[in-house]
């Protein structure tokens, strides 16, 4: 009988895939143009297609809960769910912050305070969670949960905080998207040259890009008696989705912004 070859240890590696895209020069433009959609649809859907605060808000909402059903559902990163689930994120964002202040009649320096501490809240617990606040490793439900959670309270404090600079401190529109980008500016400097760490400028910027979409599509939408260009808010939101839709067309063929990650075992597994 012939001598059975002797069997060696293998080790499988287990090959993860993160949920959400690398962070590129399009990452943060198809972000922008996100935040900015996300101030003007929820005007045009309020306002011009009368559907009202309240209808618009369990309308989007809805909306927003099929979407991410498929975001957690996909085994990885989807351009176009991931991106569709950031633009009803923004809406929905907006809408909250519409509500308390229109609905409930908050000021927006007290839900400025409300969503930043919120804000503070949930980054604090992601991290005593996971250790780690980094999205390079958004691969599992619970960072996941964490990820999106951060996301929704980050465009609702960047419409309140938009808003209050715009509006309640007479900033003006395209004064405050000069200023917001100009802080962008900073942190990205900081980080570069003054080795900020990368994860705390990335959320900074994160937070940061929402007022600056806001005072973007404010400024393109609202009339010129209100120191806007008078484009209106159905145009501001065609240009801005169309925009949206070439970009994520492009990902989504070519894939540049997808980067498979390895689980920490199998990390562990190639060191040995």
């Amino acid at each position: 009988m012939a001598n059975k070859a002797p069997q060696t240890k293998t080790h499988k590696v287990l090959q993860l895939f993160s949920k959400v895209p690398e962070i590129t020069l399009y990452f943060w433009i198809i972000k922008i143009l996100c935040t900015t959609v996300g101030e003007t649809a929820a005007d045009f859907l309020n306002t011009n297609l009368n559907v009202g605060l309240t209808n618009t808000t369990y309308i989007m909402t809805s909306l927003l809960a099929v979407v991410l059903f498929f975001q957690f559902k996909a085994k990885k990163y989807v351009p176009s769910v991931y991106w569709l689930a950031v633009v009803l994120i923004s809406v929905v964002g907006t809408l909250i912050t519409d509500n308390l202040t229109d609905n409930f009649g908050v000021s927006l320096v007290t839900t400025t305070i409300i969503f930043s501490v919120l804000l503070a809240a949930i980054f604090a617990t992601w991290y005593r969670s996971e250790k780690t606040l980094s999205i390079h490793s958004i691969h599992t439900l619970k960072r996941e949960a964490f990820y999106w959670l951060t996301i929704l309270f980050t465009f609702a404090l960047g419409t309140a905080a938009g808003d209050l600079t715009a509006e309640r401190l007479a900033v003006g529109y395209w004064k405050s998207a000069i200023l917001f980008g100009l802080i962008i500016g900073l942190v990205t400097f900081a980080h570069y040259r003054l080795k900020l760490n990368a994860i705390v400028a990335f959320w900074i910027a994160y937070i940061l890009t929402r007022p600056l979409g806001a005072s973007i599509g404010d400024y393109l939408s609202q009339s010129r008696g209100d120191g806007g260009l008078g484009l209106g808010t159905t145009v501001t939101s065609i240009i801005f989705l169309s925009a949206i839709l070439v970009v994520v067309t492009y990902l989504s063929r070519t894939r540049i912004d997808a980067e498979p990650l390895e689980s920490d075992s199998s990390q562990k597994v190639r060191r040995s």
